[in-house]
Parts: C-alpha cells; sequence; structure tokens
C-alpha cells in the first residue's frame, strides 16, 4: 500500500500553469484539538434557497418525490410479503424481482420528510403517513429471502425510517424500525465483507453477500441509537465498521486502491460518525486519510471512481479513462456521499478545504444532473471522455433515482454552520439563513450570482445590536480575495483556504461584500498527463462545447485567453466560429469536453 505524499497533490494542482496559482491552504484542526464540539448542522428549514438553479432543482426533485405513486412504491414490499398489491411493478431496479427490489423507498421516504422540513409541506408529510403505514404491514423476513442485496436495503430502510420521525414527526415510525430491524438481522453477515467485484456473474447463493454492501451500515446505525437509546442499533454500528479498510487508512496507507467508489466513501461517513458516537480518533483519522486519498485521484470536477473504482495512484489510469470510459463519476450518489463526507470533516475540523471539495462537487456535477423523468430513466454517471454527453442509465429506476432527491434537499444543510460564537458561511448561494446566537434571532441574506460572477453581497438580520463572529470561507485559489463591512474594507489578512473570521458588534441591515476573483488556471488530469488539462474559473471547469469547430490541441496561453461573453458562457477569440466553452450546470444535449489537450511544454535551452 503506497503512503499518501500531500506535497506532491498540491504541486500538481498549482504546477505553474495558471494565470494566478493555485493555493492549497487551510487548517486542519479536529474538535478535540482546539474546540469543544463540532459545528452545528442548522435545520432544514433555516435555510431558505431563493430563485436560482439550487431552488429550481431541489424544487424540481420535491414534486417528483410527491408524484411517486404510493401502491408501485410498495408492490415489491407487498408482493415478497405474500400479501395482495395492487398497482403496478415499477420494473427496473426497483420490482418485486428485480435486480435490487424496493432498494431506493428508503431514500425516498427520507427525502419526503426533509422536503416537509425544509416548508412545512402538508403533502410531503401525509405521505410520509401513508408509506410508513403501508410499508410496516408488510414487515417480515420474506422481503429478505433471495435478496442479494440484504445490508443495502436495511441500511436505506433504517434512513427512511430515521428521518420520518426527525423530520416529519411520524411516530409510527420507530416501532417500525425495530421490526425492521429484527426482520433483516438474520440477513445479515457476520461483519463487514469486501465487495467481491468479479466473482458476481456465477454466485446464485445470496447469503455469500457477494455484491453487498455491509460496510456502510453503521453511520445510520449510529443515529437510530441516537434517535431511539436502541443499544442493539449500537451494536450493530460496531459490528459492521470495517476495521481492515478503515484502520489501515488511519495509519496512513491507502486502502482504496480497487474498491467499489461510492459504498468505500459512504463507509468513511460510517468512521466519521463512529469518531463522533464513540469519541475513537482512529476513525476521524481513517475520514481524513480516506478524504485525502479521493482528492489526490479527483477529477478537476470534483467527481471520481471511473467505472465507479479507485486506482492505483501514480497509474496514470485517470488520465487513461478519458479515452473510451463514459462511466467517469457516479453522479447523485457520489455527490451524496461526497456531500456527506465533507460536511462530516467540515464541522469537526473547521478546514476551509471541505467546504472546498463540496463547493467543487456542487457545482461540475450534481448541478448538472438530468432531472429524473416520471418513468424512471435516471441520470446516472457524467462522462469526461473527449466527446461526453449527458444520458440516462439504460435501465429505470437505479440508484441514483434515490440519491439526487437527498442531494438537492441537502444543499440547505450544506450552506452555513454554526458554533457558540457564531456562523460559518460555507456556500454562497442565493439564500436566506436564519439561526439562533444564544437568546437572539438572527438572519443572513446571501446576494449573488457567484461563481458566474466573483461579488456576493450579505446582509445582516438582528432585533438588537449583537457581537458574534462572521466566518466566511476563502476558497483556496481566490487570491486577492477581499471583504468590506459597510463599504469599509476589512484591515485583516483574507487567507485563501481558510474561514475569514470577522468579529464585531452586528447592527441589523450590516452590509459585508466579499470579492472573490475568479481566477482563470489549468488543472492537469494527473501527474502523468501533463499536457491534458481542465480549464477552470473560479470553482467552475469550463467545459468545450463540440457542436463548433475547434482546434484538437492548443496552447496554454490560448486556453487562458478565454473570456466571458455572457451569462453563462466562454469564448476563445481567433477561431472562426469562436470555441466556446460552459459550466457542466449549462450543458444541456451538445457534446463536450471536460479537458483539453495542451501544446507539451518546451524546455529553456
Amino acid at each position: 500500500m503506497k503512503r499518501f505524499d500531500p506535497a506532491r497533490r498540491a504541486l500538481l494542482k498549482s504546477g505553474g500553469l495558471a494565470a494566478v496559482g493555485f493555493a492549497v491552504g487551510g487548517r486542519c484542526l479536529a474538535s478535540d484539538d482546539k474546540h469543544s464540539a463540532p459545528l452545528a448542522e442548522l435545520g432544514y428549514g433555516q435555510v431558505h434557497l431563493t430563485a436560482g438553479p439550487l431552488a429550481r432543482q431541489a424544487e424540481e426533485n420535491h414534486r417528483f418525490v410527491l408524484a411517486l405513486d404510493e401502491d408501485a412504491l410498495l408492490y415489491p414490499f407487498r408482493k415478497r410479503a405474500g400479501q395482495a398489491a395492487p398497482g403496478s411493478d415499477l420494473g427496473g431496479w426497483y420490482g418485486a424481482d428485480a435486480f435490487a427490489p424496493g432498494a431506493t423507498f428508503g431514500q425516498w421516504l427520507a427525502a419526503l420528510a426533509r422536503y416537509h422540513a425544509i416548508d412545512g409541506d402538508v403533502a410531503a408529510r401525509e405521505k410520509v403517513d401513508r408509506l410508513v403505514r403501508g410499508y410496516a404491514v408488510t414487515i417480515g423476513t420474506g422481503f429478505y429471502e433471495k435478496n442479494r442485496f440484504p445490508s443495502y436495503d436495511y441500511d436505506k430502510l433504517t434512513l427512511g425510517l430515521i428521518d420520518a420521525k426527525r423530520y416529519a414527526g411520524n411516530d409510527d415510525a420507530l416501532a417500525a424500525l425495530r421490526r425492521t430491524t429484527q426482520a433483516a438481522v438474520p440477513f445479515l453477515p457476520p461483519r463487514a465483507m469486501p465487495r467481491m467485484e468479479h466473482e458476481h456473474a456465477a454466485e446464485e447463493d445470496f447469503t455469500h453477500h457477494v455484491l453487498d454492501e455491509s460496510y456502510t451500515i453503521p453511520e445510520y446505525q449510529f443515529l437510530a441509537w441516537k434517535l431511539t437509546g436502541d443499544a442493539q442499533h449500537r451494536r450493530l454500528a460496531e459490528r459492521f465498521l470495517y476495521d481492515e479498510f478503515l484502520l489501515p487508512l488511519a495509519r496512513g496507507e491507502n486502502t482504496l486502491p480497487g474498491k467499489h467508489a461510492y459504498s468505500h466513501v459512504n463507509c468513511l461517513s460510517s468512521a466519521a460518525q463512529a469518531y463522533l458516537s464513540l469519541g475513537r480518533r482512529a476513525y476521524l483519522d481513517a475520514a481524513r486519510q480516506g478524504f485525502s486519498f479521493v482528492d489526490a485521484q479527483s477529477f478537476a470536477t470534483g467527481g471520481w471512481g471511473p467505472d465507479e473504482h479507485f486506482f492505483e495512484p501514480g497509474s496514470g489510469r485517470l488520465g487513461e479513462s478519458l479515452a473510451a470510459e463514459r462511466k467517469s463519476f457516479e453522479t447523485p450518489c457520489g455527490s451524496f456521499a461526497h456531500f456527506k463526507l465533507t460536511r462530516y470533516l467540515l464541522r469537526i475540523t473547521r478546514d476551509a478545504r471541505y467546504g472546498d471539495s463540496m463547493e467543487r462537487v456542487l457545482y461540475n456535477t450534481v448541478l448538472g444532473a438530468k432531472p429524473i423523468q416520471s418513468d424512471g430513466r435516471a441520470f446516472y454517471y457524467s462522462d469526461y471522455t473527449r466527446r461526453a454527453e449527458k444520458t440516462f442509465h439504460p435501465d429505470h429506476w437505479p440508484c441514483c433515482s434515490g440519491t439526487l432527491p437527498l442531494v438537492a434537499a441537502d444543499y440547505r444543510i450544506c450552506t452555513a454552520f454554526t458554533d457558540a460564537h457564531g456562523i460559518y458561511v460555507n456556500l454562497y448561494v442565493p439564500a436566506q439563513v436564519d439561526w439562533r446566537q444564544g437568546s437572539a434571532r438572527c438572519g443572513l441574506s446571501i446576494e449573488t450570482d457567484y461563481p458566474y460572477a466573483s461579488a456576493i453581497t450579505m446582509r445582516v438580520r438582528v432585533p438588537t445590536p449583537q457581537t458574534f463572529t462572521m466566518n466566511l470561507r476563502i476558497p483556496a485559489w481566490a487570491q486577492g480575495a477581499r471583504v468590506a463591512i459597510n463599504g469599509k474594507r476589512v484591515d485583516q489578512p483574507i487567507e485563501p483556504g481558510t474561514f475569514a473570521a470577522i468579529r464585531r458588534e452586528w447592527r441589523n441591515d450590516d452590509r459585508i461584500e466579499l470579492e472573490l476573483p475568479l481566477a482563470m488556471r489549468l488543472q492537469p488530469v494527473d501527474a502523468e498527463h501533463p499536457n491534458t488539462v481542465a480549464l477552470l474559473a473560479g470553482p467552475l471547469v469550463l467545459m468545450r462545447v463540440l457542436d463548433r469547430g475547434a482546434p484538437a490541441s492548443m496552447s496554454r496561453d490560448t486556453l487562458l485567453s478565454a473570456r466571458r461573453s455572457g451569462d453563462r458562457e466562454w469564448r476563445i477569440a481567433g477561431d472562426t466560429p469562436p470555441m466556446v466553452l460552459r459550466a457542466f450546470a449549462d450543458i444541456g444535449d451538445e457534446r463536450y469536453t471536460a479537458y483539453q489537450d495542451v501544446a507539451m511544454s518546451v524546455s529553456p535551452s
């Protein structure tokens, strides 16, 4: 196993390629190094997204889960319980005898509960209530017999039921969870089992857990234990901690190569939750080191895991994947896992690098996902090949149809965090944020067209003057960032890669103006392919649209000469017609490429 070399990664990202250099910064202090507790998450209803692409995607997914047919959702559970099953079988991955029967039910239930928590939507709560009642009468061992994913299904059902209680106030959910656990436990493996990637084709004995993901179970079991006080959930959480994967990570050994990417990033969230629940430092170290290894083999977009797997560091396989591997990143599922992990690590460490990473994944992957269709077609993979396109997964109702509604709901709880001393603003998205600072009800409005524009304006709402700290994330690439309050520039240093902490007495309608210069820079896909680069402007990867003529390669200076030519477009002059570049969220059905070939650098003689 190879040890991680952070200096090599930092050099790769700076590489002398940018017009403005890329800086890797930020402190990494665990909560027990400096602070007594992690940052607190705000509630779903405390952040209101105002008009913009995040709000649109959240509303789109809210409507989607509300429209799901309830009999169809309950069909696989009723059918496998030997009960009357009115309505239709959704088929695809979800059907009663399908690849993963009922697998996304728990995620859709959780999404409905979260959308209720966002705005008090009565229809969402009532749908949660009906689904919990309908599911409860089907609970039994029949669902898990000849089921290749007992751990996977139980994990998602646990999430749905605890969220039904936490966010929709469903009083029957915890009783359903107890019975679900009783039904599932006989079918779970004795411990966290490795996923055997290449042995399932001839495997008929489902009890061998060939494709199952038991190592993701601990996160929601710890949460269920905290919610219910039932020690069985703690025992299950500890039983499925994947120590043979996690403890070498904690020692700095890279155990990721060859592993299934999405599920093992979820496993890192289980490690973070184990640290919060048990206080065992090794699990925090595993989550932090694991994140560093993932980050070291991520694309410029923040996506990772071509063909759903991690590679050996230094192999050059990330760059090689651009030739033909269209399954570059498992987008909604991978983003869901990435947001969870970076949210844990940001809260625990207060390190701005995790917010930077979350932002990069947000704008360059999941925000550009095509909407789920009513027949179950779902956007699954981001494609980074040389003639890429956005397509739906060939199978209906795949796992990403369960995670996209959750990701879109979770934008709110990623926006800001609080502690006893103030607020940490993490994502600069159009929003109204409300929180309680001591006994005072405080608010913050965020107005911006970031990341398409560098200016961010925030206004403070307080009932009376209040003294607290406003912590503003300054991205690592944001050299020359500036902060002004009520038109007067703050005189403290603003360091990229940190949270700028501004403590003062805040008065109602105080105006904060943050300027984040959108640095243009190039980032190679990996060290082995230094002349295959992505062009970035601030956090955005600018992708070349291929429905217009463009040269196969160009100079670095030519690529860096791209300039804005509209609200959502950049152009490189000199060609007829000019080369057009757009962010992933602004690409529709046209072909594109995320990486460009640039002429080899000539060493001075």
